[in-house]
Protein backbone atom coordinates (compact mmCIF):
# COMPACT_ATOMS: atom_id res chain seq x y z
CA UNK A 1 0.00 0.00 0.00
CA UNK A 2 1.39 3.44 -1.00
CA UNK A 3 1.28 5.95 1.34
CA UNK A 4 -1.28 8.40 -0.27
CA UNK A 5 -3.40 5.35 0.10
CA UNK A 6 -2.35 4.58 3.57
CA UNK A 7 -3.12 8.29 4.40
CA UNK A 8 -6.57 7.91 3.05
CA UNK A 9 -7.39 4.83 4.97
CA UNK A 10 -6.39 6.49 8.01
CA UNK A 11 -8.05 9.78 7.57
CA UNK A 12 -11.88 8.94 8.01
CA UNK A 13 -14.71 11.60 6.85
CA UNK A 14 -14.72 14.24 4.77
CA UNK A 15 -11.44 14.78 2.52
CA UNK A 16 -12.50 18.26 1.63
CA UNK A 17 -12.66 19.56 5.94
CA UNK A 18 -9.37 17.47 6.50
CA UNK A 19 -7.54 19.83 3.63
CA UNK A 20 -9.28 22.85 4.81
CA UNK A 21 -7.59 22.00 8.18
CA UNK A 22 -4.27 21.73 6.61
CA UNK A 23 -4.56 24.82 4.68
CA UNK A 24 -5.47 26.64 7.52
CA UNK A 25 -2.44 25.28 9.95
CA UNK A 26 -0.01 26.33 7.24
CA UNK A 27 -1.74 29.41 7.17
CA UNK A 28 -1.10 29.35 10.88
CA UNK A 29 3.01 28.49 10.64
CA UNK A 30 3.74 30.88 7.91
CA UNK A 31 1.60 33.76 9.77
CA UNK A 32 2.47 33.37 13.14
CA UNK A 33 6.50 33.21 11.99
CA UNK A 34 6.24 36.65 10.26
CA UNK A 35 3.98 38.74 13.14
CA UNK A 36 5.26 37.54 16.10
CA UNK A 37 9.02 39.04 15.63
CA UNK A 38 7.68 42.59 18.00
CA UNK A 39 6.62 40.05 20.78
CA UNK A 40 9.72 37.69 20.33
CA UNK A 41 12.04 41.38 20.52
CA UNK A 42 10.55 42.27 23.49
CA UNK A 43 10.06 38.88 25.03
CA UNK A 44 12.88 36.44 23.54
CA UNK A 45 15.47 38.97 22.96
CA UNK A 46 14.20 38.15 19.09
CA UNK A 47 14.11 34.42 19.01
CA UNK A 48 10.92 34.61 16.54
CA UNK A 49 12.33 30.74 16.48
CA UNK A 50 11.21 30.07 20.15
CA UNK A 51 7.36 31.02 19.62
CA UNK A 52 7.13 29.41 15.78
CA UNK A 53 8.78 25.84 17.69
CA UNK A 54 6.17 26.84 20.16
CA UNK A 55 3.09 27.25 18.00
CA UNK A 56 4.04 24.20 15.77
CA UNK A 57 4.12 21.66 18.82
CA UNK A 58 0.04 23.33 19.77
CA UNK A 59 -0.70 23.07 16.40
CA UNK A 60 0.90 19.35 15.91
CA UNK A 61 -0.96 18.51 19.28
CA UNK A 62 -3.72 19.36 17.90
CA UNK A 63 -4.11 17.60 14.43
CA UNK A 64 -3.54 14.67 17.08
CA UNK A 65 -6.32 15.36 19.02
CA UNK A 66 -8.64 16.14 15.82
CA UNK A 67 -7.29 12.48 14.80
CA UNK A 68 -8.30 10.91 18.13
CA UNK A 69 -11.68 12.68 18.19
CA UNK A 70 -12.43 11.58 14.42
CA UNK A 71 -11.38 7.77 15.33
CA UNK A 72 -14.45 8.22 18.45
CA UNK A 73 -17.58 7.70 17.36
CA UNK A 74 -19.02 10.80 17.96
CA UNK A 75 -22.14 9.85 20.11
CA UNK A 76 -19.72 9.43 23.22
CA UNK A 77 -19.90 13.27 23.53
CA UNK A 78 -23.34 13.44 23.57
CA UNK A 79 -23.04 10.94 26.28
CA UNK A 80 -20.08 12.85 28.24
CA UNK A 81 -22.23 16.27 27.26
CA UNK A 82 -23.44 16.92 31.22
CA UNK A 83 -20.26 15.68 32.93
CA UNK A 84 -18.43 18.52 30.46
CA UNK A 85 -21.12 21.15 30.82
CA UNK A 86 -20.67 20.62 34.96
CA UNK A 87 -16.99 20.59 35.15
CA UNK A 88 -16.81 23.66 32.80
CA UNK A 89 -19.18 25.36 35.38
CA UNK A 90 -16.90 24.63 38.16
CA UNK A 91 -13.95 25.68 36.21
CA UNK A 92 -15.44 29.12 34.95
CA UNK A 93 -16.70 29.65 38.75
CA UNK A 94 -12.73 28.93 39.88
CA UNK A 95 -11.64 31.44 37.07
CA UNK A 96 -14.06 34.13 38.31
CA UNK A 97 -12.85 33.73 42.22
CA UNK A 98 -9.30 32.69 41.60
CA UNK A 99 -8.40 33.26 38.74
CA UNK A 100 -5.13 35.78 37.54
CA UNK A 101 -5.95 39.29 36.47
CA UNK A 102 -4.38 39.60 32.82
CA UNK A 103 -5.39 43.03 31.10
CA UNK A 104 -7.89 43.59 33.86
CA UNK A 105 -10.05 40.09 33.40
CA UNK A 106 -10.12 36.85 34.45
CA UNK A 107 -10.17 34.49 31.92
CA UNK A 108 -7.83 31.72 32.42
CA UNK A 109 -6.45 29.34 35.11
CA UNK A 110 -3.13 28.47 36.28
CA UNK A 111 -2.18 25.13 36.13
CA UNK A 112 -0.76 23.50 38.86
CA UNK A 113 3.18 22.70 38.74
CA UNK A 114 3.40 23.07 34.82
CA UNK A 115 3.57 27.41 34.80
CA UNK A 116 0.74 27.09 32.07
CA UNK A 117 -2.61 28.81 31.39
CA UNK A 118 -5.94 27.62 31.21
CA UNK A 119 -8.52 29.76 29.15
CA UNK A 120 -11.55 27.97 30.58
CA UNK A 121 -14.11 29.92 28.58
CA UNK A 122 -12.60 27.99 25.12
CA UNK A 123 -14.07 24.60 27.26
CA UNK A 124 -17.32 26.28 28.37
CA UNK A 125 -18.09 26.79 24.44
CA UNK A 126 -17.33 23.41 23.32
CA UNK A 127 -19.20 21.44 26.78
CA UNK A 128 -22.53 24.08 25.90
CA UNK A 129 -23.10 23.73 22.49
CA UNK A 130 -22.19 19.45 22.60
CA UNK A 131 -25.17 19.73 25.23
CA UNK A 132 -27.65 21.85 23.74
CA UNK A 133 -27.20 19.78 20.57
CA UNK A 134 -27.60 16.42 22.80
CA UNK A 135 -30.68 18.17 24.70
CA UNK A 136 -32.19 18.92 21.13
CA UNK A 137 -31.66 15.71 19.61
CA UNK A 138 -32.78 13.68 22.44
CA UNK A 139 -35.67 16.19 23.76
CA UNK A 140 -36.94 17.47 20.00
CA UNK A 141 -40.34 15.18 20.34
CA UNK A 142 -41.04 16.07 24.18
CA UNK A 143 -40.25 19.67 24.14
CA UNK A 144 -43.90 20.49 24.41
CA UNK A 145 -43.97 22.70 27.47
CA UNK A 146 -42.02 25.95 29.72
CA UNK A 147 -40.34 23.07 31.88
CA UNK A 148 -39.33 20.60 29.59
CA UNK A 149 -37.40 23.75 27.07
CA UNK A 150 -36.26 25.50 30.17
CA UNK A 151 -34.21 22.98 32.31
CA UNK A 152 -32.43 21.07 29.42
CA UNK A 153 -31.70 24.02 27.30
CA UNK A 154 -32.60 27.71 28.60
CA UNK A 155 -31.12 27.42 32.10
CA UNK A 156 -27.63 25.97 30.74
CA UNK A 157 -27.40 28.49 28.15
CA UNK A 158 -28.14 31.83 30.32
CA UNK A 159 -25.85 29.98 33.12
CA UNK A 160 -22.55 29.72 31.07
CA UNK A 161 -23.17 32.91 28.99
CA UNK A 162 -23.22 35.03 31.76
CA UNK A 163 -20.09 33.25 33.38
CA UNK A 164 -18.33 33.71 30.43
CA UNK A 165 -19.83 37.45 30.01
CA UNK A 166 -18.40 38.44 33.31
CA UNK A 167 -15.09 38.79 31.39
CA UNK A 168 -15.38 38.00 27.87
CA UNK A 169 -19.12 39.63 26.56
CA UNK A 170 -17.95 39.42 22.94
CA UNK A 171 -17.55 35.38 23.08
CA UNK A 172 -20.50 35.19 25.38
CA UNK A 173 -22.57 37.02 23.32
CA UNK A 174 -21.35 34.71 20.36
CA UNK A 175 -21.94 31.76 21.97
CA UNK A 176 -25.61 32.70 22.52
CA UNK A 177 -26.48 33.51 19.33
CA UNK A 178 -25.31 30.11 18.30
CA UNK A 179 -27.52 28.33 21.04
CA UNK A 180 -30.22 30.42 19.69
CA UNK A 181 -29.50 29.40 16.04
CA UNK A 182 -29.28 25.72 16.91
CA UNK A 183 -32.73 26.15 18.90
CA UNK A 184 -33.60 27.52 15.52
CA UNK A 185 -32.54 24.88 13.31
CA UNK A 186 -33.39 21.75 15.60
CA UNK A 187 -37.26 23.08 15.63
CA UNK A 188 -37.71 23.77 18.81
CA UNK A 189 -40.83 25.69 18.94
CA UNK A 190 -40.46 29.50 18.51
CA UNK A 191 -42.18 30.56 21.66
CA UNK A 192 -38.59 28.59 23.87
CA UNK A 193 -36.43 30.25 21.58
CA UNK A 194 -38.18 34.01 21.94
CA UNK A 195 -38.16 32.96 25.44
CA UNK A 196 -34.54 32.53 25.86
CA UNK A 197 -33.99 35.67 24.12
CA UNK A 198 -35.64 37.89 26.14
CA UNK A 199 -33.94 36.30 29.05
CA UNK A 200 -30.67 36.73 27.55
CA UNK A 201 -31.20 40.51 26.46
CA UNK A 202 -32.95 40.97 30.47
CA UNK A 203 -29.57 39.60 32.05
CA UNK A 204 -26.93 41.14 29.84
CA UNK A 205 -28.71 44.33 29.85
CA UNK A 206 -28.97 43.79 33.61
CA UNK A 207 -25.08 43.26 33.62
CA UNK A 208 -24.69 46.57 31.83
CA UNK A 209 -26.48 48.54 33.91
CA UNK A 210 -24.84 47.05 37.06
CA UNK A 211 -21.41 47.04 35.88
CA UNK A 212 -22.03 51.01 35.26
CA UNK A 213 -23.62 51.92 38.74
CA UNK A 214 -21.11 49.70 40.27
CA UNK A 215 -17.59 49.07 38.34
CA UNK A 216 -15.76 46.79 41.31
CA UNK A 217 -18.61 44.63 40.92
CA UNK A 218 -18.33 44.23 36.68
CA UNK A 219 -14.93 45.98 36.00
CA UNK A 220 -14.83 44.53 32.32
CA UNK A 221 -17.98 46.65 31.85
CA UNK A 222 -15.73 50.25 31.59
CA UNK A 223 -14.19 48.23 28.73
CA UNK A 224 -17.38 47.53 27.02
CA UNK A 225 -18.49 50.88 27.11
CA UNK A 226 -15.56 52.86 25.78
CA UNK A 227 -15.50 50.31 22.49
CA UNK A 228 -18.75 50.90 21.81
CA UNK A 229 -18.06 54.65 22.14
CA UNK A 230 -14.97 54.42 20.21
CA UNK A 231 -16.67 52.16 17.68
CA UNK A 232 -20.27 54.12 17.54
CA UNK A 233 -17.95 57.60 17.29
CA UNK A 234 -14.76 57.17 16.11
CA UNK A 235 -14.13 60.96 15.47
CA UNK A 236 -14.59 61.88 18.96
CA UNK A 237 -12.46 58.82 19.76
CA UNK A 238 -8.46 59.36 20.93
CA UNK A 239 -5.53 58.41 19.15
CA UNK A 240 -5.00 55.53 21.85
CA UNK A 241 -8.54 54.30 22.02
CA UNK A 242 -8.04 54.11 18.05
CA UNK A 243 -4.66 52.67 18.13
CA UNK A 244 -5.36 49.18 16.69
CA UNK A 245 -8.07 49.62 14.30
CA UNK A 246 -5.31 52.69 12.98
CA UNK A 247 -2.72 50.34 12.73
CA UNK A 248 -4.77 47.28 11.03
CA UNK A 249 -5.92 49.48 8.45
CA UNK A 250 -2.95 50.79 7.61
CA UNK A 251 -1.01 47.16 6.98
CA UNK A 252 -4.10 46.11 5.00
CA UNK A 253 -3.99 49.38 2.79
CA UNK A 254 -0.32 48.26 2.62
CA UNK A 255 -1.49 45.28 1.21
CA UNK A 256 -3.16 46.18 -2.11
CA UNK A 257 -4.27 43.48 -4.72
CA UNK A 258 -1.44 41.09 -4.18
CA UNK A 259 0.54 42.00 -0.87
CA UNK A 260 3.88 43.05 -0.23
CA UNK A 261 4.84 39.26 0.39
CA UNK A 262 5.79 36.49 3.29
CA UNK A 263 7.41 38.04 5.89
CA UNK A 264 8.22 41.65 4.14
CA UNK A 265 5.16 43.39 6.36
CA UNK A 266 6.37 46.27 8.47
CA UNK A 267 3.28 47.03 10.23
CA UNK A 268 3.85 43.58 12.25
CA UNK A 269 6.11 45.79 14.10
CA UNK A 270 2.95 48.46 15.26
CA UNK A 271 -0.07 46.75 15.55
CA UNK A 272 -0.74 45.00 19.13
CA UNK A 273 -1.27 41.10 18.88
CA UNK A 274 -0.75 41.03 14.73
CA UNK A 275 0.33 37.15 16.21
CA UNK A 276 -3.23 37.07 17.50
CA UNK A 277 -6.43 39.22 17.21
CA UNK A 278 -5.37 41.18 14.19
CA UNK A 279 -3.14 38.35 12.42
CA UNK A 280 -6.09 38.44 9.69
CA UNK A 281 -4.17 42.88 8.98
CA UNK A 282 -1.12 41.13 9.16
CA UNK A 283 -2.27 38.31 6.34
CA UNK A 284 -3.64 41.02 3.82
CA UNK A 285 -0.66 43.76 4.26
CA UNK A 286 1.84 40.12 2.80
CA UNK A 287 -0.38 38.19 0.66
CA UNK A 288 -2.97 41.28 -0.14
CA UNK A 289 -6.60 41.48 -0.98
CA UNK A 290 -6.36 38.52 -2.88
CA UNK A 291 -4.97 36.18 0.35
CA UNK A 292 -7.43 37.81 2.83
CA UNK A 293 -10.64 36.59 0.50
CA UNK A 294 -9.25 33.65 0.18
CA UNK A 295 -8.96 33.06 3.70
CA UNK A 296 -12.50 33.91 3.67
CA UNK A 297 -13.55 31.43 1.10
CA UNK A 298 -11.89 28.33 3.45
CA UNK A 299 -14.30 28.99 5.91
CA UNK A 300 -17.20 29.57 4.24
CA UNK A 301 -16.18 26.43 2.34
CA UNK A 302 -15.77 25.36 5.82
CA UNK A 303 -19.07 25.67 6.91
CA UNK A 304 -20.64 24.63 3.23
CA UNK A 305 -19.78 20.96 4.22
CA UNK A 306 -20.67 20.78 7.58
CA UNK A 307 -24.62 22.18 6.18
CA UNK A 308 -23.83 19.27 3.77
CA UNK A 309 -23.27 16.60 6.51
CA UNK A 310 -26.29 18.73 8.34
CA UNK A 311 -28.54 17.46 5.26
CA UNK A 312 -27.13 13.80 4.90
CA UNK A 313 -27.15 13.04 8.94
CA UNK A 314 -29.77 10.63 9.53
CA UNK A 315 -29.46 11.33 13.64
CA UNK A 316 -30.40 14.71 15.33
CA UNK A 317 -27.67 14.97 17.31
CA UNK A 318 -24.88 14.47 14.80
CA UNK A 319 -26.81 16.66 12.75
CA UNK A 320 -27.19 19.44 15.85
CA UNK A 321 -23.46 19.14 16.73
CA UNK A 322 -22.08 19.63 13.45
CA UNK A 323 -23.93 22.27 12.82
CA UNK A 324 -22.92 24.02 16.12
CA UNK A 325 -19.55 23.51 15.78
CA UNK A 326 -19.16 24.62 12.64
CA UNK A 327 -21.01 27.86 12.99
CA UNK A 328 -18.90 28.13 16.13
CA UNK A 329 -15.75 28.33 13.84
CA UNK A 330 -17.92 30.50 11.22
CA UNK A 331 -18.56 33.16 13.58
CA UNK A 332 -15.46 33.18 14.98
CA UNK A 333 -13.76 33.74 12.40
CA UNK A 334 -16.35 36.29 10.97
CA UNK A 335 -15.71 38.48 14.03
CA UNK A 336 -12.65 37.96 13.77
CA UNK A 337 -12.06 39.61 10.28
CA UNK A 338 -15.00 42.32 10.99
CA UNK A 339 -12.67 43.74 13.73
CA UNK A 340 -9.60 43.82 11.83
CA UNK A 341 -11.81 45.51 9.22
CA UNK A 342 -13.92 47.78 11.60
CA UNK A 343 -17.23 46.90 11.04
CA UNK A 344 -17.76 45.73 14.49
CA UNK A 345 -16.34 47.03 18.09
CA UNK A 346 -13.01 45.47 18.90
CA UNK A 347 -13.11 41.67 20.29
CA UNK A 348 -10.62 39.33 21.84
CA UNK A 349 -11.72 36.85 19.19
CA UNK A 350 -9.01 34.87 17.92
CA UNK A 351 -8.56 33.67 13.74
CA UNK A 352 -9.60 29.98 14.45
CA UNK A 353 -6.61 27.53 13.92
CA UNK A 354 -4.51 30.63 12.25
CA UNK A 355 -3.70 32.95 15.33
CA UNK A 356 -1.34 31.74 17.70
CA UNK A 357 -2.72 30.92 21.39
CA UNK A 358 -2.87 27.30 23.47
CA UNK A 359 -6.62 26.43 24.63
CA UNK A 360 -8.13 28.32 21.87
CA UNK A 361 -6.21 25.95 19.11
CA UNK A 362 -6.73 22.71 20.90
CA UNK A 363 -10.77 23.21 21.69
CA UNK A 364 -10.90 24.45 17.73
CA UNK A 365 -8.71 21.14 16.93
CA UNK A 366 -11.77 18.91 18.90
CA UNK A 367 -14.09 21.14 17.13
CA UNK A 368 -13.07 19.76 14.20
CA UNK A 369 -12.51 16.11 15.25
CA UNK A 370 -16.23 15.64 15.99
CA UNK A 371 -17.28 17.05 12.84
CA UNK A 372 -15.15 14.86 11.17
CA UNK A 373 -16.08 11.86 13.36
CA UNK A 374 -19.91 12.59 11.92
CA UNK A 375 -18.64 12.67 8.84
CA UNK A 376 -17.21 9.20 9.10
CA UNK A 377 -20.30 8.07 10.07
CA UNK A 378 -21.96 9.28 7.67
CA UNK A 379 -19.37 7.93 4.95
CA UNK A 380 -19.72 4.38 6.39
CA UNK A 381 -23.79 4.64 6.25
CA UNK A 382 -23.75 5.26 2.98
CA UNK A 383 -20.66 2.99 2.11
CA UNK A 384 -23.32 0.16 3.75
CA UNK A 385 -26.06 1.66 1.76
CA UNK A 386 -24.61 0.99 -1.70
Amino acid sequence: MNISARIAAELRGDRVIWAIVVLLAIISMVSVFSSAATLAYSERSGEVSYYLIKHGAILAFGLVMIYVCHLLAYTKFSRWAPGMLVIAFVLLLLTMFFGPVINNSQRWLQIPFVGLTFQTSDLAKLALIVFVARSIGSKQDVIKDFKSAFLPIILPVIGICVLIAINDLSSALMLFLICILMMIVGRVAMQYVLTLILMGVSVFSLMVMLGAKYPNLLPRASTWEKRMETFINPSAASTDDRYQITKAQIAMANGGLVGVGPGNSTQRNYVPYAYADFIYAIIVEEYGVIGGIALILLYLLLFFRVVRLVTKSSKAFGAMVAFGLGLSILMQAFMNIAVNLDLVPVTGLTLPLVSMGGTSILFTCVSFGIILSVSKYIESVTADAT
